[in-house]
């Protein structure tokens, strides 16, 4: 996303604990990078920001094998990057939001998957804790979980996802 935003550090920290690698606390605001991550770029969440990203990647480390984006904008130009450079079948793509566009990108084959948020059971759980607060003083504190759920093409035995289908149903934005 940006340096030090928090949404992006947090979702890319997660992102490299969830395969494995060294990540910092998933509370950091700062980007851990291990020698596994070949190439990182800002997008700012912008698709043409994103292919220009990747395509500066492709030259920096031509043998990029996973992409993981902060949002599918950002996926998106990642795959058209990839697309130009003939690798569009040959690099993993992850990313997160599970709007409509990106399961259609997931169901496509564009995306290996995206995790799927719900962004109106976030805003449901806001206004409950802003009622709350106003009839209580109790302010909101600490991390509420507001649910999300991997959309695969190809599951994998082991990893819990939704299926395209599932993942359609369950979408936001426009389908």
């Amino acid at each position: 996303l940006i340096p030090g935003h928090p949404t992006g550090a947090q979702r890319h920290n997660g992102f490299l604990q969830g395969m494995g690698l060294a990540s910092n606390d998933r509370t950091s605001n700062e980007l851990a990078l291990p020698a596994d991550v070949v190439c990182h770029g800002d997008s700012v969440g912008d698709q043409a920001k994103a292919q220009t990203v990747m395509e500066n990647c492709l030259q920096s480390a031509p043998n990029v094998n996973v992409v993981y984006a902060i949002n599918e904008p950002s996926a998106a130009g990642a795959y058209n990057a990839l697309q130009k450079a003939g690798r569009e079948q040959d690099v993993f793509i992850v990313t997160v939001d599970g709007g409509c566009r990106g399961v259609a990108d997931v169901a496509a084959g564009k995306f290996a998957a995206t995790a799927q948020q719900y962004p109106l059971r976030m805003a449901e759980l806001g206004v409950q804790a802003a009622l709350e607060f106003i009839r209580s003083g109790k302010k909101p504190s600490g991390f509420t979980d507001t649910g999300v759920a991997l959309v695969s093409g190809q599951p994998v035995a082991g990893v819990q996802s939704l299926s395209v289908d599932e993942g359609t149903a369950r979408c936001w934005g426009t389908k």
